[in-house]
């Protein structure tokens, strides 16, 4: 009987982790989406970096989003029709979880660790309909004056 307790609390335990996982699958990536704000919370970690963002009361999209430069991925994405067709979501939440790509992605791209307070913008994408949690998974993150594709490594 211990055994069985014992197996079945490991079992979960190994399990929790993939179930609180989303996959790309889950977003609506016809639709990406633009935040900006501040780093109210970070949690630099794996399965992938995360960033609670702040967002301000007034949202206006940035006049050059649609002429910013972006790195290259090895992926293959279309950067400039994603920020052509970039919007701010339709629901009002001032603060969003901004999910990165995993730590060893970050580096490759050479992110520094994120801290309370810096000012981020990301292009990405949320649920399906804006249901449920605002959560952003992110494509492309901007801090620091750099521009970062997330969904590959770097070309």
């Amino acid at each position: 009987m211990l055994h069985r307790r014992m197996f079945v609390a490991g079992s979960l335990g190994l399990a929790l982790p993939a179930w609180a996982h989303h996959g790309w699958s889950s977003f609506d990536q016809e639709r990406p989406l633009y935040l900006e704000g501040r780093a109210t919370k970070v949690m630099w970690r794996n399965p992938h970096g995360e960033v609670e963002l702040e967002i301000p009361e007034n949202l206006a999209l940035p006049a050059d989003l649609k002429q910013r430069a972006l790195p290259k991925q090895s992926a293959a994405v279309d950067g400039a029709a994603l920020l052509a067709k970039a919007q701010w979501p339709t629901r009002r939440d001032r603060k969003w979880l901004v999910e990165l790509a995993p730590l060893t992605r970050l580096q490759a791209w050479g992110v520094e660790e994120i801290k309370p307070g810096t000012s981020v913008s990301v292009l990405g994408f949320t649920f399906t309909g804006e249901k449920g949690d605002t959560v952003l998974r992110a494509e492309y993150l901007f801090v620091g004056g750099k521009s970062y594709g997330l969904r590959s490594s770097p070309a």
